[in-house]
């Protein structure tokens, strides 16, 4: 598997990407990771990390493999085209994190996108925990496709409605962040995102619309919005995983089954703070599962 130079640049970048992931139920979760420029183009490889602490992702990353990375955001990165790539691979989680590994490689990549770490008696220990919560996916490129240029969506066949039914069923969030993106799952079995337009309508229902194209049918999706600022400081996400209704190949309908949404301080002082805490919480609920 082999890509352009262009594209290579945007992978080794981007300060941000969408990550698409199965569900059980043949749904897709989009959720913002930090690639911080993981990827070998000679092996044919991408990757981001994640925290030991989201092991019910990490569990069905690991039980279907099947996974997209969407390089969408130019922001506070390096690249400069204006490209959109969708890469989509097989991914291998490392749930045991090797610490050589951590400071020697994740730690100068993680630097040139965040800046120089703080360090000092208390910052060594506050936040020794979540450089040990951090471990690295590596993505076996299956198909790289770019937009404009490739067709992002398959023909994939429409799914069977959910036996809940398939309208809204939680208040939908609203999707006025600057970066949205809509997934399911394709024909391959891999997930298939684009960049959509969203609206929240009256009945509860989100109103979609995509350049790239949606599906046709009915089947289950998950949407995206978020944004950030430099070295990640005060970046917010909104999350929903729901039913998608195509009218007619651009423009369809969106019913939010779950919600999720966070929004992290805009001060690097109390976000590492914060960081810290979260990673102390989920290495001790990582520790627990493996028990």
């Amino acid at each position: 598997m082999s890509w352009s130079d262009e594209v290579d640049a945007i992978i080794d970048g981007d300060l941000t990407a969408g990550l698409a992931y199965v569900t059980p139920a043949g749904g897709v979760v989009v959720t913002a990771v930090a690639p911080i420029g993981l990827h070998d183009r000679a092996a044919g490889t991408v990757g981001f990390t994640t925290s030991l602490g989201f092991g019910k992702k990490l569990e069905r990353i690991k039980r279907n493999p099947k996974v997209a990375l969407v390089y969408h955001a130019r922001e506070h990165g390096f690249a400069d085209s204006d490209l959109y790539v969708l890469v989509q691979g097989i991914a291998r989680p490392t749930t045991d994190p090797d610490r050589d590994y951590i400071e020697n490689v994740i730690g100068p990549k993680a630097e040139r996108f965040m800046g120089s770490p703080k360090r000092g008696v208390f910052w060594d220990r506050w936040l020794q925990a979540y450089y040990a919560d951090r471990v690295p996916v590596t993505v076996e490129v299956e198909r790289v496709l770019t937009w404009p240029g490739d067709e992002l969506v398959s023909a994939p066949p429409p799914q069977s409605p959910p036996k809940n039914g398939t309208g809204p069923r939680v208040k939908p969030l609203m999707m006025d962040l600057p970066h949205r993106l809509l997934g399911w799952t394709g024909a391959n079995g891999f997930p298939e995102v684009v960049p959509v337009d969203a609206r929240t309508a009256p009945d509860g229902w989100i109103e979609v619309e995509s350049a790239a194209g949606l599906p046709a049918g009915e089947r289950r999706a998950g949407l995206l919005a978020h944004a950030f600022n430099a070295q990640l400081i005060g970046l917010e996400a909104r999350q929903h995983t729901g039913w998608l209704e195509t009218e007619d190949g651009a423009r369809g309908r969106y019913a939010p089954h779950t919600e999720s949404k966070f929004k992290a301080p805009a001060n690097k002082t109390v976000l590492l703070l914060a960081n810290g805490f979260l990673a102390r919480r989920g290495l001790k609920k990582a520790r627990r599962a493996a028990a």
